[in-house]
């Protein structure tokens, strides 16, 4: 098939309906697309009939397909054929590592943690003979599921045509920097493949170590990052130089767990939808055996413990006789005085709570680019009020967060079709990091008119706004006034919106 053909819409193998294009580069292009036979997203990688490295590229998703560890990408198919070559590959969706440490470096247990299944699973790849070569914080992913994936196994490496001699070492390496970046929020390798993160300083010519960046590293931690990628800085301690190694020198760190929520109290994870990493609908989720609970143990008996006993069962009957006394002297008071406030005090009946019953709004949605075309994603906006989580809404893809610096803000206009208390509002923000968006309410659909009654930041998940006091309003307008990241570039997203009114 020649490249002006595949387009949205093409159907490969009457199977995978291509969607999205994600990303272009070197005669490669990566799609998101539907397994209509499954009903699931999948990621395709279609090539150009002049694609100069074809057969690797097949060859190597052929070998990843073999490999069973779930903390891989998996392959579902690898075609090469006259004009028709493809790899189809699990959608995955979560937050990337680069996307983890974008604000600053992780607790360093979780960061080892990740790391640390990352290499376990790159152990068992070159047992299979298979290699990554291009390690950087976007192909490391905490999922939706709340597991380890790592993107791009073998696949990767010829589509940047990068080649080792010693691809266990290389690999070694490379879980090293990412173990490094995720203890400091600095890259120690090229600017090109940081995902946006700070350049790691330099001492005399080699990189600085984790803890002369960072306070706290664990000194453990530090040795093992220096051990894998500056050998230089330990002299007399054996490098790690395969991600066995490495994986075994991480073995006593406490494996993944769920990141913990802003507050202990108790919160009801809500499910996350797919972000636009690689193929980031995700693997079952990895089970993770927990620490064995502590039992409290009965007490050893005790020679002479039977007068003890009595002692102590003679004092609790007194206790018991002290209790009933002060307590019947306390109801006779309270009968004598009946009637009759107490100085100081106010009776109060309690005051009920009333639910209020609220429904849902049927809404049409659309892009609202008030400051730019007039045009932001429009043809996806159904998708939003759609209620599947398989599809969304999204804005054009912009080099900044800023929107490129050619405006203020884009967002996605809800219309209700007329005046009505807005109770609540739900919003999917997906997979997404960072940006910040606010919700807005009115009567017009002109930015100014409509009110800001809300506004979120850290754009991952769902996120809810409940009235007290529900406002009228026609419109509901969710503005993005930062966007979060999305493939190394920015671009505002929106899974599923929901509006609820007051019956």
């Amino acid at each position: 098939m020649s490249s002006p053909t595949v387009e949205p819409g093409t159907k490969l193998a009457e199977r995978f309906r291509l969607e999205d294009r994600v990303h272009e580069s070197g005669g490669a292009t990566l799609w998101k697309a539907i397994d209509e036979v499954l009903a699931r997203p999948v990621a395709v990688h279609t090539f150009d009939p002049d694609f100069p490295r074809l057969n690797e590229v097949v060859t190597a998703a052929r070998v990843a397909s073999r490999l069973t560890d779930p903390r891989l990408t998996q392959v579902f198919d690898a075609t090469e054929d006259d004009g028709h070559s493809y790899v189809v590959s699990e959608w995955v969706s979560g937050e990337t590592f680069g996307d983890m440490i974008a604000g600053g470096p992780l607790d360093p247990e979780r960061a080892a943690a990740m790391v640390a299944e990352a290499a376990e699973a790159l152990a068992h790849a070159h047992e299979a003979n298979l290699s990554h070569l291009c390690l950087t914080p976007e192909h490391l992913v905490w999922t939706a599921g709340s597991t380890v994936k790592l993107l791009g196994l073998g696949v990767d490496a010829v589509l940047n045509d990068v080649t080792s001699d010693d691809g266990a070492r290389e690999d070694a390496e490379g879980l090293g920097r990412l173990l490094y970046a995720g203890l400091t929020g600095h890259w120690p390798g090229e600017e090109y493949d940081s995902g946006g993160l700070p350049v790691a300083p330099m001492d005399d010519g080699h990189f600085c170590t984790p803890r002369q960046v960072t306070a706290g590293v664990p000194g453990y931690l530090d040795t093992i990052v220096c051990r894998a990628m500056l050998p230089e800085t330990r002299r007399g301690a054996d490098p790690l130089t395969t991600p066995a190694e490495l994986a075994e020198a991480l073995a006593s760190v406490s494996r993944p767990s769920p990141l913990p929520m802003p507050t202990p109290m108790p919160m009801t994870v809500l499910p996350v939808a797919s972000s636009r990493s690689e193929g980031i609908d995700t693997a079952t989720p990895q089970h993770h055996t927990p620490p064995p609970q502590h039992q409290p143990r009965p007490m050893p008996r005790q020679a002479g413990g039977g007068m003890l006993n009595k002692v102590a069962m003679t004092v609790v009957v007194l206790l018991v006789m002290v209790a009933v006394g002060l307590g019947a002297w306390t109801l006779g008071r309270s009968i004598g005085n009946a009637g009759t406030p107490v100085t100081g005090e106010q009776s109060a009946a309690p005051t009920p709570t009333v639910a209020v019953a609220t429904r849902e709004v049927k809404a049409s949605a659309t892009g609202f680019d008030p400051l730019g075309d007039q045009e932001e994603g429009s043809r996806w906006a159904s998708a939003a009020v759609d209620g599947k989580e398989s599809t969304d809404w999204h804005s054009e893809t912009y080099d900044s967060a800023d929107f490129g610096r050619l405006k203020n803000g884009v967002g996605l206009l809800l219309d209700m079709g007329e005046s009505i208390p807005v109770k609540q509002v739900s919003i999917d923000f997906g997979g997404t990091s960072g940006g910040a968006a606010e919700l807005r309410i009115g009567d017009s659909a002109d930015l100014d008119a409509l009110t800001a009654v809300e506004k979120f930041s850290g754009l991952s998940g769902k996120k809810t706004y409940t009235a007290e006091s529900p406002g009228k309003g026609r419109y509901v307008l969710v503005w993005f006034t930062k966007l979060p990241t999305y493939q190394g570039k920015f671009r505002g997203q929106i899974q599923e919106i929901k509006v609820l009114t007051t019956k």
